[in-house]
């Protein structure tokens, strides 16, 4: 099944059943498909990529694999693509997005689908589950290298941190902003508004519901960490998006030499890795 445009989705997004639907944001053809069988692997049944003009995907996609073509790149590709897809899914039905060459982890996820995380999300009374971007990048950037090496990739065991969240009337309940990894350490060549590494990268759509421009919803009580009375389950997005930025910009790739530093460790591609380094919990779920 193919969509001609977001209005195109937002009509027919509704065949997509209520099974979880994952978004796969194309914003270049690196490491496409390697996104998208990282996905279907995890459990997403339905995938639908977003590919603007001139971006090359894979000729034939696996089953469950849709493509939403785009006649231009929207200023917010997120958020266009997004709250299509919000608009064409059943009321309480989970979705998530994230970009291509980035890889999502839930907890235990090497031998639990994403499926049962999010039913017991469901159980637990939560429509949205907090997501921590993990910057992966290669350990060697010479030969114009674009920072992205699957076979021998490198994160951050240090430098994350979190800061109160503030609204008019002071700290807002149960949300924090979220810091660390190459955002942190180049932040320099990030600006201050792309520099929070925390997103709501799985929720249940609703009517209304909006992804805003910060990667967050529009609806408070989804952007909150834990629920009032226990913690709740996270998860975690490996990402190259960071790297692959700083590496190939023109303004930060000739002061960047290289991404490795004392706190860097090999990423491992494996769910209890993260979590033993605290960047995302099981919550209750054991």
């Amino acid at each position: 099944m193919n969509f001609t445009s977001p209005e195109d989705l937002r009509t027919r997004a509704a065949a997509l059943g209520t099974d979880p639907v994952l978004m796969i944001l194309c914003e270049d053809a690196c490491e496409i498909e390697s996104t998208i069988r990282h996905h279907i692997d995890a459990g997403f049944l339905q995938i639908v990529l977003a590919v603007p003009p001139g971006i090359k995907i894979p000729a034939e996609l696996p089953d469950g694999a849709h493509r939403l073509s785009l006649d231009q790149r929207p200023d917010n590709l997120a958020v266009t693509c997004v709250n299509a897809l919000i608009d064409g899914r059943p009321d309480g039905a989970w979705m998530g997005y994230l970009y291509n060459s980035e890889y999502l982890f839930h907890p235990f996820a090497e031998t639990r689908r994403i499926g049962e995380a999010l039913r017991f999300c469901t159980e637990e009374r939560r429509d949205a589950i907090l997501t921590f971007v993990v910057d992966l990048y290669a350990g060697d950037l010479s030969n114009g290298s674009n920072a992205v090496d699957r076979d021998a990739a490198w994160m951050d065991e240090a430098g994350y941190f979190a800061l109160a969240r503030w609204a008019d009337d002071g700290p807002m309940d149960r949300q924090l902003d979220f810091f660390g990894g190459l955002r942190w350490r180049f932040e320099e060549h990030i600006p201050w508004e792309r520099r929070r590494i925390d997103r709501v990268s799985l929720f249940r759509a609703r009517k209304g519901l909006r992804l805003l421009a910060d990667h967050r919803l529009s609806d408070e009580e989804m952007n909150t960490f834990a629920c009032p009375w226990h913690h709740s389950m996270t998860a975690a997005v490996a990402s190259f998006r960071a790297a692959k930025a700083l590496a190939t910009n023109p303004g930060s790739r000739a002061a960047i030499r290289g991404f490795r530093w004392d706190g860097s460790i090999p990423f491992e591609w494996r769910s209890q890795q993260l979590m033993d380094l605290g960047l995302m919990e099981p919550g209750q779920w054991f």
